[in-house]
């Protein structure tokens, strides 16, 4: 079946422009030229380019002085479409440069190297497919040849003409809606790719994010992240909590500096590096020296260093061990008194910064009830109205009181946290955020 000639709906209206003299792409007098051959003028369309470019069209004929004759035109900007013209396959190669955007094949031109009684008809139009992807092109048939041009659409041409038919009108009005459709085409492929790449980097991101293994622990657990990195789901930050056999509840929460993907990936990596030792038997600073080796083989470059908080609380659930590495201390906040900071006097340096450091294990005394709140620099380091002041570790100290005082815990408490340190800081806050809560309710 033809395919019927394109509508108006995406093309200007200068299809009402009449004709203007008359010519053949071999070069009668008055054409302006583009190119070593001969070229001749038909009208652009103004709404596909800017108001300083032409429109060219490539003409690919063996004969293009013969039958291909239509009148002239010019839009209403009176700005003509360019033609170049071509006699083979090697010829329009060579004219085929960035600012052709539209190409005017003869399906009866021979393909390259093969005869022209070859199986595959349209074995030229995918030569030129293949040749000019980016372009629109426009198949040129005989009358008696309709089903040879729906094909040729059916192939990746955007349209197909009849030799005879053709007219300085039906050209204009083709060459417009093959360059709209291509390009509308071209943005739609290229839109479903983006799609598909961002999806395919959230249900990676969200398969790297952690789930925690409390199976038989009573204590309860809540997260909140955060990355700084626009429409990303994972950064630089990273957490974890898992239960060894013994009945101990191992947590962690650190922070590779920046927040781009380069620092995303090594953050999983310490992540499942920190799980594997953890169920590994290792604990405190022989476990940070063991990350410190995979981080420093791992990095990219020498300045790339990471903080760590880590935390071992007993079966029991009444103590911990706590190693710092350049992180935030923990809060904790117990029924009847007011919620604190853990003490961080023994902090180790961060991960990558010295070579043989060592990190010391605090012993922390818990008591029956708490919630113990591990975070990131992100949470403390937001501004506070429209000053250079910085929230800080007091400043998040007191906003925590505030909160648990209205009854606040759990998921709900994270929450607003995050949500009030983004309000304080006036917008979006630039670096990534993590936040991990325990409970222990007797």
């Amino acid at each position: 079946m033809p395919v019927p000639v394109p509508r108006q709906r995406a093309i200007p209206a200068a299809e009402s422009v009449q004709a203007q003299g008359a010519f053949s792409p071999g070069g009668p007098s008055g054409a302006s030229t583009d190119g070593p051959t001969g070229a001749a003028s038909v009208p652009r369309a103004s709404a596909l380019t800017d108001s300083t470019t032409s429109l060219t069209l490539l003409v690919i004929e063996d004969d293009p002085g013969g039958l291909l004759s239509v009148p002239e035109m010019l839009d209403a900007a009176g700005k003509p479409i360019r033609i170049r013209t071509a006699r083979n396959l090697t010829e329009a190669e060579r004219l085929l440069t960035d600012d052709v955007h539209c190409i005017l094949l003869d399906l009866a031109l021979p393909a390259p190297g093969r005869a022209t009684d070859s199986n595959d008809e349209l074995t030229t139009l995918k030569h030129v497919l293949r040749l000019a992807p980016r372009h629109a092109v426009l198949a040129l048939t005989a009358s008696g040849d309709s089903e040879r041009g729906a094909e040729a659409v059916r192939v990746g041409a955007q349209d197909y003409l009849v030799r005879e038919e053709l007219d300085g009108r039906l050209l204009s009005r083709a060459i417009r809606y093959a360059v709209e459709r291509k390009r509308s085409d071209t943005a739609e492929r290229r839109l479903t790719e983006s799609r598909l790449h961002a999806q395919e980097n959230a249900r990676l991101e969200r398969g790297l994010l952690p789930t925690p293994l409390l199976d038989g622990s009573p204590l309860r657990f809540a997260a909140r992240y955060r990355p700084g990195r626009s429409r990303a789901l994972l950064g630089g930050d990273f957490y974890d909590t898992v239960r060894t056999p013994d009945g101990t509840v191992h947590a962690m929460i650190g922070d590779v500096c920046g927040h781009g993907p380069d620092e995303a990936a090594l953050g999983v990596e310490l992540r499942i590096a920190w799980r594997a030792l953890t169920f590994a038997g290792l604990c405190g600073d022989e476990l940070l020296s063991t990350l410190q080796q995979v981080l420093e083989h791992e990095r990219d470059n020498e300045e790339i260093f990471a903080t760590l908080c880590t935390v071992d609380i007993a079966p029991d659930g009444r103590r911990a061990g706590l190693c710092l590495a350049g992180h935030p201390s923990p809060l904790i906040a117990r029924p009847g008194r007011p919620a604190e900071l853990l003490p961080y006097d023994n902090n180790g340096p961060a991960l990558g910064l010295l070579p043989h450091a060592r990190w010391p294990r605090m012993q922390v005394e818990l008591g029956a009830a708490w919630s113990l709140m591990l975070y990131t620099d992100g949470l403390i380091e937001g501004h506070v109205g429209d000053g250079r002041e910085r929230l800080g570790q007091d400043g998040m100290v007191d906003m925590v009181r505030r909160q648990l005082v209205q009854g606040l815990q759990g998921e709900e408490l994270l929450r607003a946290a995050v949500n009030e340190v983004r309000e304080l800081n006036g917008g979006e806050l630039t670096d990534d955020v993590a936040v991990l809560l325990l409970d222990r309710r007797p």
